[in-house]
């Protein structure tokens, strides 16, 4: 079931949302609803301004057409959400474990951190990673 943008949506529901969008391939349809004008991020990999990260998610989900995105956890507190998931790129890797944090103002995403562990093959941890 695709998800629908609506103005009743929680911020914790649009960060949800959000990503559910990129991961599908419609990260433009996703910046239009939920980012807002002064939005930045804190990835490493790329410059701090939406355009920039923005073009990274449209190459990855042109690259990565059969990406499996698993929402694990989602939590809000006052104006931030953090969203813990699991993140294919497609249905062979065994993944990664993903945590995004947004902080929303006016119901908009303005700022983005996010951080990723590689699941592994052979972790002696009996519990995994979710």
């Amino acid at each position: 079931m695709e998800q629908q943008f609506t103005l009743n949506q929680s911020i914790k529901e649009k960060a949800v949302s959000f990503l559910k969008l990129v991961a599908s391939g419609k990260v433009l349809e996703a910046y239009q609803s939920y980012v807002g004008p002064e939005f930045s991020h804190h990835n490493p990999y790329f410059p701090g301004d939406a355009e920039s990260l923005m073009l990274a998610m449209e190459e990855n989900a042109t690259k990565n057409p059969q990406k499996i995105f698993d929402v694990k956890l989602a939590i809000q507190d006052g104006d931030k959400v953090a969203v813990h998931s699991h993140v294919k790129q497609n249905p062979n890797d065994l993944g990664v474990a993903v945590v995004h944090i947004f902080r929303f103002q006016d119901d908009q995403i303005v700022e983005l951190w996010d951080i990723g562990q590689a699941i592994s093959e052979d972790s002696p941890n009996q519990n995994g990673m979710f």
